[in-house]
């Protein structure tokens, strides 16, 4: 006998099965799977309800002109024909190329092409729901300069040539305090980025993240790297030159979130040079107490590598 019904039509009413109820069913990849719980049903139905959503974004994104969509499934098996012709087959200029690695919903790209239109930029991340906000708003704003690549940033150096790329921005990426290998300012990444970034090209570090920031200072002067500027309190430091503070001065979702609540941010940038074979710094650092992205409270941990 049915003891509750959701109001939103689940495929069956809830029932008892001994002294257990079962809340809701559905159908999955052909399996029956049953809800135990009220609260399990419903976030099951949320899930499946923001899936659709995810879904119509990565269908509209089909459509766009300045997305190009190849997760490594794809490139694996489709060579990228324009790699080392961006400038000529979809920018139509000869001005520097600009990555955002890690873009999310491409907010810097789109405000430094709109700051810049001078410049090209191109805004990565492998999430494609995230990453539709930044190019409908690009596509709606006219702005010519700006792309969008969905790919996984392990495999970044298959989309350009060398030389290819003048920057590179990482703005609040995952520390990935547990796993060096995946940490953007790794040597490991380095490597990767030298593969295309020109000689001495730039690298922008915005960050939350003490451990992120500290590493990658280790880094830099692990590696004498050049670094032409660094602060831990980026709006709070003095004697920024205009330029500057137009530059750093675009704010992400997230990034306002965090100076809400009280968190500094930090930014450097540093120069990558070619020459030279890279090595990982053998240092300490505390952990950050809370995490980089949905900021739930992590268990303290003295240190980390």
């Amino acid at each position: 006998m049915p003891i509750w019904k959701d109001s939103d039509a689940p495929l069956t009413d809830s029932y008892r099965q001994g002294s257990i109820i079962v809340y809701g069913e559905t159908q999955q990849k052909g399996l029956k799977v049953a809800y135990f719980t009220l609260n399990s049903y419903l976030c099951s139905k949320r899930n499946r309800t923001m899936g659709k959503g995810k879904l119509a974004k990565f269908a509209e994104m089909e459509t766009f002109k300045n997305v190009f969509q190849y997760p490594f499934s794809v490139i694996d098996n489709v060579p990228f024909e324009m790699k080392g012709r961006w400038r000529e087959d979809y920018f139509h200029n000869d001005n520097p190329i600009v990555l955002e690695l890690g873009c999310g919903k491409g907010e810097y790209a789109v405000e430094l092409a709109r700051l810049y239109p001078d410049k090209n930029f191109i805004g990565v991340d492998i999430k494609g729901a995230r990453m539709w906000t930044g190019a409908k708003q690009a596509l709606e704003a006219g702005l010519a300069n700006a792309a969008f690549l969905r790919t996984n940033i392990e495999i970044i150096d298959r989309f350009f040539a060398p030389g290819e790329v003048q920057e590179i921005w990482l703005t609040f990426s995952d520390p990935q305090m547990k796993n060096p290998r995946k940490r953007l300012t790794s040597t490991y990444f380095m490597n990767r980025y030298r593969r295309f970034l020109t000689d001495g090209g730039l690298v922008h570090l915005k960050t939350d993240s003490n451990f992120l920031f500290t590493y990658t200072t280790y880094m830099a002067g692990e590696n004498s790297l050049p670094v032409a500027f660094r602060t831990e309190d980026l709006y709070h430091e003095e004697g920024l030159d205009e330029e500057t503070r137009r530059l750093l001065a675009i704010q992400t979702y997230y990034e306002s979130m965090w100076i809400e609540r009280g968190l500094n941010i930090r930014y450097m940038r540093f120069a990558l040079p070619h020459a030279g074979e890279l090595h990982e710094p053998d240092v300490e650092i505390p952990l950050d107490e809370y995490r980089s992205y949905h900021r739930s409270k992590r268990t303290p941990k003295e240190t980390g590598k």
